[in-house]
C-alpha cells in the first residue's frame, strides 16, 4: 500500500484523531448491528496498546446539519466500552463529548489521558461537515496531533473530517480497516489471481458499469444475477415477461456482449428463473427457462446456481457484489444464498463489495468463511470502478 499506515506513526502520549465508520442502525438509544464497530477494534487496540489518547469522529444516519437525538452517537459510544471490556484485558475508559467541536470539546480532548477514549457528538450535527468547510475542518482538526482515517465506507466523500482535516493535521494515516480495504481491493482491481471470477448482481446495470469496465482486462468470467441480468437478456432479445429492465441500458448492454464475443472476458447469464406474477414472501413461483408474458423473474433459477458455483470452485479469485435475487424475501433468496455457499466453499480468494451483498452474506451465514467484506458501499463500488476515492487521495503517502 502506498499510503501511510497507522503502524508508521509514533502515537505514544499524543492525542490521535480517529475518524471511523459508527452510522450503525439504531432501535431508541440500542444499537441494533455493531458490526462497523467491532471493524474498528483492532485499530483502537493498536493505538490505545501504543499508549495514545484517541478521539473518534462519526457521522450517523442523515440529521440534516442540525442536532437530533435520534441521531446522537451516545449509544455507540456505549456498545463501544462495552466491546472494548470484552477485548482488552483492562478496564478502558470512553468518554462522550455531547459536541462535535468548540470549548467543551477542545477542553474534553486536552483533559483526555493516554489509553483513554473520547467520543464525538455526530459530525453532520454540523451543516459544515458535508460542505468539507476549511474553518470547521481547522477546528476538528485542532482537537488531535495526528490523524487516521479508518473509516473506509466514507472515503469516496470528500468531507470537512475526511479531507478538510487532512489540511491542518499531518501526518493523514490509514487505520488498520482502511489498509485492509485496499490491500484487498486493490488486488481485485489491479493483481488478481486467475481464475479470476467476477459475480455482479442487484437492480441496475448502470451501477455496475464502471466496475465491468474497469475489470474488463482482469477478470476471466463475469457471472451475472439480479434485476441487472434482465437488461442483458432483453438486449439479445430473450424473453423476459415482466421482468425488471432498463430500456435506456440496452445499447450498453449490447456493447458488453459484444466484448465478450471477441473474447475479452466471459459472461455467463441466467439460463433459468425463479419467478412470480407478485413480489410477495411465499408467494407462489415457479422455476422456467423462458419468462412467459405476465411473470417476473426474482431469482436465478438452480440450473443457474449449478452452472455459477462450478466457476466458482474453479477460480483462485472471487469477487462479489450485489445479489442474485431479491433476497430479503422468501423464496427469493435460495440464489443470493446458494452464490454464499459455493463462495465461502472454494478454495479462491474471495472478496465481498460492500452494500447488499454484505448483507445477504451475513444472511446466509456464511461471513466468517470469506477472507474480506468490505464495509463500504458506494466507496467500493466506485474504488472497483477505478474512480480515486477523495480520503483515500487526502491521506500521506508512505515514504
Amino acid at each position: 500500500m502506498e499510503k501511510l499506515s497507522v503502524r508508521d506513526l509514533s502515537p505514544a502520549g499524543k492525542r490521535v484523531l480517529v475518524r471511523v465508520d459508527f452510522n450503525v442502525p439504531l432501535e431508541g438509544e440500542r444499537v441494533t448491528d455493531d458490526t462497523r464497530i467491532r471493524e474498528t477494534l483492532p485499530t483502537l487496540e493498536y493505538l490505545l496498546n501504543q499508549n495514545a489518547a484517541v478521539i473518534l469522529c462519526s457521522h450517523l444516519g442523515r440529521p440534516k446539519g442540525k442536532v437530533d437525538p435520534r441521531f446522537s452517537l451516545r449509544p455507540a459510544a456505549e456498545r463501544l466500552q462495552q466491546l472494548l471490556r470484552e477485548r482488552l484485558t483492562r478496564e478502558v475508559v470512553v468518554r462522550f463529548s455531547p459536541v462535535t467541536v468548540g470549548p467543551e470539546a477542545d477542553k474534553l480532548a486536552k483533559q483526555l489521558r493516554p489509553g483513554e477514549v473520547l467520543v464525538l457528538e455526530n459530525l453532520r450535527y454540523q451543516p459544515e461537515e458535508e460542505k468539507n468547510d476549511e474553518g470547521f475542518a481547522r477546528q476538528l482538526a485542532a482537537l488531535g496531533e495526528l490523524f487516521v482515517n479508518d473509516a473506509f465506507g466514507s472515503a469516496h466523500r470528500a468531507h470537512a473530517s475526511t479531507v478538510g482535516v487532512t489540511k491542518f493535521l499531518h501526518p493523514a494515516a490509514a487505520g488498520l480497516l482502511m489498509e485492509k480495504e485496499l490491500n484487498y481491493l486493490g488486488r481485485a482491481l489491479h493483481a488478481p489471481e486467475h481464475p479470476y471470477v467476477v459475480i455482479l448482481g442487484g437492480a441496475k446495470i448502470a451501477d455496475k458499469i464502471p466496475v465491468i469496465q474497469a475489470l474488463s482486462k482482469a477478470a476471466d468470467v463475469f457471472l451475472i444475477g439480479g434485476g441487472m441480468a434482465y437488461t442483458f437478456l432483453a438486449a439479445q432479445g430473450q424473453p423476459i415477461g415482466d421482468s425488471l429492465f432498463e430500456p435506456d441500458k440496452l445499447d450498453l448492454a449490447r456493447s458488453i456482449l459484444a466484448q465478450a464475443e471477441r473474447g475479452d472476458f466471459r459472461l455467463l447469464l441466467p439460463v433459468d428463473h425463479v419467478v412470480a406474477q407478485k413480489l410477495e414472501a411465499n408467494a407462489p413461483c415457479q422455476v422456467v427457462a423462458s419468462i412467459p408474458q405476465g411473470a417476473k423473474a426474482f431469482d436465478i433459477g438452480p440450473k443457474t446456481r449449478e452452472q455459477y458455483a462450478a466457476e466458482i470452485q474453479k477460480a483462485r479469485m472471487v469477487l462479489w457484489n450485489g445479489p442474485m435475487g431479491v433476497f430479503e424475501i422468501a423464496p427469493f433468496d435460495q440464489g443470493t444464498f446458494a452464490i454464499a455457499r459455493a463462495a465461502a466453499g472454494s478454495p479462491a480468494t474471495t472478496i465481498v463489495g460492500g452494500g447488499d451483498s454484505v448483507a445477504a452474506m451475513h444472511a446466509s451465514g456464511q461471513a466468517d468463511r470469506i477472507a474480506h467484506i468490505s464495509t463500504g458501499g458506494g466507496a467500493s463500488l466506485e474504488f472497483l470502478g477505478g474512480q480515486e476515492l477523495p480520503g483515500v487521495a487526502a491521506l500521506s503517502p508512505r515514504q
